[in-house]
């Protein structure tokens, strides 16, 4: 089969930047690759000019754009993960009576891909194929906090790539930052009320054999009806479904998480 070089090597710098997971120099992306520097830069202005590379200017550094987040999304998306996913779902909305979904990363947002809902559950803004601001959901919130800190800025890069809704979510990179470090000390994510008024979530991140995050598992419920010790029940079934997901993704369930 011919081959075709500059497709090759355009392939080769996403491998190349999703292998190692921070944003690079594009002197390390050449020599990495053994190829001419500015070859190098004219594939990085054309994959940055389509979205699926994005340019650090402060640092003098490239990392990967939403468009390869979409592509990758794109992919999870399809029938595999969701027949894998949907036994698991029902299982989870046995165990909790709670609206149980499962999301992946969509750029900057999160899409539903399966909502299984309890019998007389809430309707949901949330069904599937909705497109929500990642940075104010709970499954937005865990696929997030899994990702690399490259990345983050890389989506992040500025205030104005942040979404707010009534004052809801952060405002700024360094909010975003503080709000997804928690996120990983406690091993899950949580919204209270800032998608629908009363309701509140809890999403622990589904990851594969590399721990890229590849979906979210959450619940929805009334905060009102839930105290606290219902509330480590919920996330201690829903951690269980996420690890069971990631375990049939071929890889070992993580340590338990403390709520």
């Amino acid at each position: 089969m011919a081959s075709v070089p500059g497709a090759e090597n355009a392939l080769d710098v996403l491998e190349l930047l999703g292998r190692r997971g921070e944003p690079l120099p594009a002197a390390t992306i050449a020599r990495e690759l053994g190829l001419p520097r500015s070859s190098t830069y004219h594939l990085l202005s054309v994959l940055r000019d389509r979205g699926y590379v994005s340019h650090l200017e402060g640092e003098r550094r490239y990392g990967l754009g939403v468009a390869a987040y979409e592509l990758g999304s794109a992919y999870q998306r399809q029938a595999p993960l969701q027949r894998i996913a949907r036994s698991t779902l029902d299982r989870l909305v046995d165990a909790t009576g709670h609206n149980a979904h499962l999301a992946v990363l969509h750029g900057r947002d999160v899409l539903y891909v399966i909502e299984q809902r309890a019998p007389k559950g809430p309707v949901l803004v949330s069904d599937v194929g909705v497109r929500l601001p990642a940075t104010l959901t709970a499954t937005g919130l865990a696929l997030l906090a899994s990702l690399p800190a490259g990345q983050i800025r890389a989506l992040f890069p500025h205030a104005n790539a942040l979404v707010q809704r009534d004052g809801h979510g952060p405002s700024t990179p360094g909010q975003l930052r503080s709000l997804l470090q928690a996120v990983r000390q406690r091993g899950y994510a949580v919204e209270d009320g800032h998608i629908t008024s009363g309701l509140k979530s809890v999403a622990v991140a589904v990851l594969d054999h590399s721990d890229h995050p590849v979906a979210s598992v959450a619940v929805t419920f009334p905060s009102e009806r839930v105290d606290d010790a219902e509330l480590n029940q919920l996330v201690s079934a829903v951690g269980h479904a996420a690890d069971d997901l990631s375990t049939r993704l071929h890889r070992q369930p993580r340590a338990p998480r403390k709520p």
